[in-house]
């Protein structure tokens, strides 16, 4: 079975211009998805995939590859769905992993578990979540407790918020589904796989970006009082 990793690497991103290349603890965020990888040892192949060449050079400083997708895949219209199948069409693999830099915060080793289990299930898409147990309304109703009765949190069921810091699909019913009319993304059996709030952050805005580095000053601290 052929594992890929795909790290999505869009140059024209509206909140935070550049974004992939924007640097956190003084290097891109692109690097860090790629070294992550790479550390987490489980993939045959991994792939930065971007409609811009600039990418091209990490890809070669990391011995990894590079995939150019079409320049109309790289705008703000353009979705993961849309992506993810030119990928798929164009790339060999039996089961692909996206794995995000806006997600820098998500280690290695949670990367292996996640293929790990993965693909000891029998799902044909795993997402990535965090368990919020947390009372949660959506459009003024609630969504996990009721009105008419004050339930302790601790007692909830979490919803789930998923994180796209990685998101497993098995590579063939994916394109079935997108050829058969319906949607790649949340196709067949669908698994939900949860990190923490921590490994769970990503990245859209320069707050984000901010927060990102304030915790991975924080970490740092942690692991070395630790030592």
């Amino acid at each position: 079975m052929k594992t890929v990793a795909m790290i999505p690497a869009r140059m024209g991103s509206q909140r935070l211009k550049k974004k992939n290349l924007a640097p956190l603890a003084g290097r891109p965020l692109i690097t860090h998805a790629v070294e992550k990888c790479l550390r987490a040892g489980c993939f045959d192949e991994i792939y930065i995939n971007s409609e811009d060449a600039e990418f091209a050079p990490f890809a070669a400083e990391y011995g990894v590859k590079f995939y150019q997708r079409p320049a109309e895949l790289g705008n703000s219209v353009a979705t993961s769905e849309q992506f993810v199948y030119d990928f798929l069409k164009n790339v060999d693999c039996d089961v692909l992993f996206q794995v995000h830099s806006i997600a820098p915060l998500l280690t290695a080793d949670e990367v292996g578990a996640f293929v790990k289990a993965f693909l000891a299930s029998e799902h044909d898409v795993m997402l990535a979540c965090i368990e919020d147990k947390i009372e949660v309304a959506y459009k003024n109703q609630p969504v996990n407790f009721s009105f008419s009765q004050k339930t302790n949190s601790q007692e909830l069921i979490p919803t789930q918020r998923i994180t796209w810091s990685i998101t497993g699909w098995r590579a063939a019913p994916y394109v079935a589904a997108v050829e058969a009319g319906q949607i790649g993304t949340y196709n067949g059996s669908i698994g939900f796989y949860p990190v923490n709030p921590i490994s769970g952050h990503v990245i859209k805005t320069q707050l984000d970006l901010d927060i990102a580095e304030a915790l991975m000053g924080v970490l740092a601290k942690g692991e070395g009082g630790a030592a």
